[in-house]
């Protein structure tokens, strides 16, 4: 498994959500990402998801 972190940021720039995902690999985790963010009514948030400096989702 690997580790992906999920950040979420007001328009502002203060971060409002971040979260540690493990996931078997890039594509899981985006799915999973892409579901927390659903959850939390986050998906026109700026937020990002890495994996050891690797941008994998973004969205301003």
């Amino acid at each position: 498994m690997n580790e992906y972190f999920l950040t979420v940021y007001e328009p502002n720039g203060e971060m409002v959500f971040e979260e540690r995902i493990e996931a078997a690999d890039d594509d899981a985790a985006q799915e999973i990402g892409k579901k927390k963010l659903e959850e939390n009514n986050y998906t026109n948030h700026t937020h990002r998801l890495t994996r050891a400096g690797k941008l994998l989702l973004f969205h301003v």
